[in-house]
């Protein structure tokens, strides 16, 4: 009966997300495109990202239903006491199927979709696994709550202290893998773009309201073929909100966050336009160990692949990257720790663990996790 449950929702889910984004429904297999899902469409009677606004915390943990799309995504490397690597990522999403509104009688009634990807890469064992699922807000089946704070679909769950206080608890299990993963902050959050108003394209409120936690202190176990290895390491938080953000012109994005040795944490990202040139909206953060940071612009670095993979798929992701910052005096080289860590979704990206190595020299100096968007449409 679950199963039924599951697939009911997820013909639901990808045939409202398609029309939510002004397109064709589909199955998941013909994937769906990510700049669309994020366009402009069908934005009446939702709030948009426009002006900075005030960000409280925990408060701003919890969901924004004003808003038409929002995720919680985490992403991390930790390594087992045996010294095995892993990466992993967790991500819910959530898109409204109606603006706010007056309650529904029905428990059938729902007025948001959720999706959950996850995945799990062996880095030294070579190989890459990965889920997803959908389930509308009705029923129990997926949702999100403030006391105590819980995000789930399913018995995939996100859960802490009540209003959103740490420590957090990720509990996922899968046929392939299982993960509980306790996660408690390093850093406080930081506010991305002017204030945490993080401008996608050109248009007014084609942005998204957005913060991090770049560093989480990560606890726990992860299970592959019934045999669980007790791992620690580090995680990093994204959590956005909005309800448009990419132009037409725009197919998606190169997506970085980098955890230095030296303290230093870097989040970039490059949104490409569809005639294959960087669009001038592209941004970042420079975020030092000793908490000075700077936002940074589409001329304050510069990004070169520099090696490309074939996924089965037939698109071709470059999976090692130059990473260059003047100011900074930064000049690095991320390359995936797997080159096969191609998320077959519904909407189908390259989601993976990288190093980070000096780029003279090739000294190992951190970590962190590479996103490829548009690239398989």
């Amino acid at each position: 009966m679950r199963r039924k449950i599951r697939a009911a929702a997820l013909l639901l889910a990808v045939n409202m997300a398609a029309l939510l984004a002004g397109c064709e429904a589909r199955p998941p297999a013909a994937g769906l495109d990510v700049a669309s899902a994020l366009g402009g469409e069908a934005t009446a009677g939702f709030a948009r990202a426009r002006t900075p606004r005030q960000f409280r915390f925990p408060e701003d943990h919890n969901a924004h239903p004003d808003f038409r799309n929002e995720w919680w995504y985490f992403t991390g490397q930790v390594a087992a006491d045996s010294g095995e690597r892993f990466g992993y990522q967790v991500t819910f999403f959530r898109v409204a199927l109606a603006p706010p509104g007056p309650e529904r009688p029905s428990a059938w009634a729902a007025r948001q979709l959720w999706m959950a990807h996850v995945a799990v890469t062996a880095i030294d064992g070579g190989h890459h696994w990965h889920e997803e699922r959908f389930a509308r807000d009705a029923l129990g089946l997926a949702g999100q709550q403030a006391q105590p704070f819980r995000v789930w679909l399913e018995d995939w769950a996100l859960s802490g202290g009540d209003g959103g206080r740490f420590p957090w608890q990720l509990a996922i299990e899968t046929d392939a893998f299982e993960l509980a993963l306790s996660l408690e902050p390093l850093r406080e959050p930081v506010l991305q773009g002017d204030g945490g108003l993080s401008q996608k394209s050109a248009e007014p409120g084609n942005a998204s309201y957005y913060y991090s936690i770049t560093r989480l202190a990560t606890r726990g176990s992860i299970t592959l073929d019934g045999e669980a290895h007790s791992v620690s390491g580090s995680s990093w938080l994204d959590r956005e909100w909005s309800t448009s953000a990419l132009g037409e012109d725009q197919a998606g994005w190169d997506w970085f966050s980098l955890q230095l040795d030296s303290g230093t944490d870097l989040m970039l990202y490059q949104l490409r336009n569809r005639d294959g040139g960087s669009d001038p909206h592209s941004a970042g953060l420079f975020l030092a160990g000793d908490g000075r940071q700077r936002t940074l612009n589409v001329d304050d670095f510069q990004l070169r692949p520099l090696r490309w993979w074939r996924a089965q798929s037939g698109a071709r992701y470059p999976v090692a990257w130059r990473v260059y910052l003047p100011r900074e005096g930064l000049e690095l080289v991320v390359e995936a720790l797997l080159d096969d860590q191609a998320m077959a979704t519904a909407v189908r990206y390259w989601e993976g663990a990288v190093e980070v190595r000096a780029a003279r020299g090739g000294a190992a100096v951190g970590r962190g996790y590479l996103e490829m968007t548009g690239y398989d449409p």
